[in-house]
């Protein structure tokens, strides 16, 4: 039945029913519970439709990637920097894929649904079962990845955490430096105010939430894996040097 899902997540129509039916589910809570600010989409307009990779910061398991895939289907329908009324549902972009470890996946019912809008199941790299434990890269979980990229968008977060300022994982460097491709740095705040980590519920109801796409990053694929992480984490704003830097990321780790 697994093999049977597996390969359904992958049909547009079905997917793009489970966008439908989790956007409108979720489009009060983004738009109108709480405030969402968008920059940057612009930088969306003209990419290709294979071959783009988007790096961002992570707060939440669900709330974040759900407001990328309400983004990417509005500027399909021409819209920038904001959602609008959601008719993009109705014909939503559906070459998304997001990464997200399958622990997680597979932890409740609402993550299982959601696995079949297009997750790429990858292992923690460090931990499994709630022991800390240090892995290697997976190669059929880099496999997975590129395999996708041939054809679509995919969302990673190399951080592989909530926790902010966590080290980037190589894994991220390592698929850029082997498949090249555009990469779409993006800073996202306030989800951790206003959801709970785990799941959609509300902890501050009119947060502001906001998501800024960078422009594509240029990125010298001869530099060494660890040399393109650093890059990665400094265009999410992720890096030392970011640290404690504003007031809201002073905040965010009180929170933790």
């Amino acid at each position: 039945m697994s093999a049977f899902f597996e390969r359904l997540k992958h049909v547009k129509i079905f997917r793009a029913c489970i966008y439908a039916i989790v956007g409108a589910i979720t489009y009060p809570g983004l738009v109108l519970i709480n405030k969402l600010k968008i920059e940057g989409t612009e930088h969306l307009e003209n990419l290709p439709k294979r071959n783009v990779l988007f790096v961002s910061n992570h707060q939440t398991y669900f709330a974040d990637v759900i407001t990328f895939i309400h983004i990417f289907c509005a500027v399909k329908w021409r819209k920038r920097n904001r959602l609008g009324i959601p008719f993009y549902l109705l014909n939503p972009f559906t070459r998304i894929y997001f990464v997200a470890a399958e622990e997680t996946m597979n932890g409740t019912f609402l993550s299982r649904i959601f696995k079949l809008a297009g997750a790429l199941t990858v292992k923690r790299t460090w931990r499994s079962e709630g022991k800390e434990v240090r892995r290697g890269l997976d190669p059929s979980d880099t496999r997975k990845i590129t395999a996708a990229l041939n054809s679509n968008w995919i969302i990673t977060f190399p951080q592989g955490t909530t926790k902010p300022f966590a080290p980037g994982r190589k894994g991220t460097a390592y698929i850029i430096k082997n498949c090249r491709p555009v990469v779409i740095p993006v800073v996202i705040n306030g989800f951790w105010r206003a959801f709970t980590k785990r799941g959609l519920t509300f902890k501050k109801r009119g947060s502001l939430l906001s998501i800024r796409f960078k422009e594509p990053m240029v990125i010298d694929y001869n530099n060494t894996v660890d040399e393109i992480l650093d890059q990665v984490m400094d265009a999410i704003e992720q890096s030392k040097k970011f640290m404690l830097k504003g007031k809201h990321h002073v905040m965010t780790l009180l929170d933790k």
